[in-house]
């Protein structure tokens, strides 16, 4: 598809990158594939360096690990598509369908972003108040573009940002479950203080985001409610409302692991 653009963020990720790569290109030829490398420490840079003599996608090595938002941000900024899909690269059980799946409700606008689960991982998506925080999803650029400034600095905050921006827009959502597809843990990728670690941290991204951008959601999303009046004020209401309760939630699972 050549107004398709499917953006890979790899840090660290030598034992799926390749397969998740060749999957991509394989599954979607015509379309673009650019692979953003955020500092990586092992092997991935020369995996990705010898996979580009056999398969066709862009390469861009960042200097330093500067976090899952920057890298996103500027593979979204240097995609030539009009239609942006995001792929974890720790992903194995890559099917050609999960593609298809994921991009039929925005080619035939029942969706302007649709967020892909995997089949059951550490934190089952069914179970964790996160469940749409997810790797897998498609989105229109030009709806990104405006917000790519406050994103870029979020870390693994930046689902939660892109996931109520478009819940106080009136945006339309669409989940889609990716049977087969499977990513992963960081208990399989690192030691298991480090995978500890790992999983404190982007709880803790999360939950940052979430408080420190209570006011900037309700900025952006002052202008829409203005215009378009009780209706939206109400949703945005019960989108907090729903914020806080997650927030809690997973503050309990925390203290519990």
């Amino acid at each position: 598809m050549k107004n398709l653009t499917i953006i890979i963020c790899a840090f660290n990720e030598e034992k799926t990158v390749s397969r998740v790569v060749q999957a991509c290109c394989h599954f979607n030829p015509g379309s673009e594939v650019i692979v953003i490398d955020d500092g990586s420490t092992d092997r991935t840079p020369e995996i990705l360096k010898d996979l580009k003599n056999s398969v066709p996608f862009r390469y861009i090595r960042l200097s330093e690990n500067k976090g899952k938002s920057y890298a996103m941000c500027h593979g979204i900024e240097i995609a030539s598509g009009d239609i942006i899909m995001f792929f974890d690269a720790d992903s194995y059980g890559i099917r050609r369908e999960h593609f298809s799946n994921m991009l039929k409700p925005v080619l035939d606008g029942r969706a302007e972003m649709v967020l892909g689960h995997t089949s059951a991982n550490f934190m089952n998506y069914k179970l964790t108040p996160f469940k749409s925080y997810t790797g897998e999803r498609v989105l229109l650029k030009r709806d990104i573009l405006p917000i790519l400034d406050d994103l870029r600095d979020l870390r693994f905050g930046i689902e939660t940002y892109i996931n109520y921006y478009y819940q106080t827009h009136g945006k339309s959502i669409r989940y889609v479950h990716l049977e087969g597809l499977h990513t992963l843990t960081k208990f399989a990728k690192r030691s298991l203080k480090e995978a500890t670690k790992d999983y404190f941290r982007e709880g803790n991204e999360i939950a940052t985001t979430i408080l420190r951008n209570y006011l900037p959601i309700a900025r952006i999303t002052k202008e829409t409610i203005t215009n378009t009046g009780e209706t939206i004020r109400l949703r945005f209401a019960a989108i907090q409302g729903n914020l806080n309760k997650r927030f809690q939630d997973f503050r309990e699972k925390m203290n519990t692991w």
